[in-house]
């Protein structure tokens, strides 16, 4: 494995962003929630509500995967809980988020950065006081016209779900690579500038 952090630091925790309540299932903001469920589905893993933190979690082999159930804009909070409990680094967590500024399918992987307009991520951001947090974009598409917020709260349209399902499994492969190879890995095989399938 090549030297230097990013190959070298293994992915302990990953983390599927949304909101919580029957009203936001299947939304855009949710994509996050969807792979984390399609992840831990494969797993063969259960979801269990910890009285320790405000957040669904379960195992996938070493890996612990969680759903906070703060609502996305606190999604910090107990994600930076679950990450004191296991003692892991920032590093070490893998953030799962949709991205309406990337088109509906494209996937993009990063070892650090700024939230990009992403209050759930500015919340995780806000709350380790780093942007040294990996994290897997999911783009969604853009709003067609003003009114972002609707748009993310949103489903999506019929004519798209073929392209959604092939993008979580996609985002589930991705998930799988960082964990067992490492995030350069997963970058060079599913971001777009690296991808075939792009």
């Amino acid at each position: 494995m090549p030297e230097g952090q990013d190959s070298s630091t293994q992915i302990r925790l990953v983390a599927g962003l949304g909101n919580p309540g029957t009203e936001y299932v299947a939304t855009r903001h949710n994509i996050g929630f969807m792979v984390a469920d399609q992840f831990a589905a494969q797993c063969g893993s259960t979801w269990e509500r910890s009285g320790k933190w405000d957040a669904l979690s379960t195992k996938c082999g070493p890996v612990v995967l969680i759903k906070p159930l703060s609502f996305m804009n606190r999604s910090g909070h107990p994600l930076f809980a679950v990450a004191q409990f296991y003692k892991i680094m920032p590093q070490e967590i893998l953030v799962v988020l949709d991205d309406f500024a990337l088109p509906l399918g494209r996937l993009r992987l990063r070892a650090r950065g700024g939230p990009g307009g992403h209050n759930g991520l500015e919340s995780i951001i806000v709350q380790f006081g780093t942007e040294e947090i990996p994290r897997l974009r999911i783009g969604i598409g853009s709003a067609p016209h003003e009114g972002s917020v609707d748009y993310v709260l949103g489903r999506f349209f019929d004519e798209e779900k073929p392209l959604v399902r092939s993008t979580i499994d996609r985002a589930v492969e991705a998930v799988k690579c960082a964990v067992d190879n490492g995030l350069v890995s997963a970058m060079n095989n599913f971001n777009p500038e690296n991808s075939r399938g792009e």
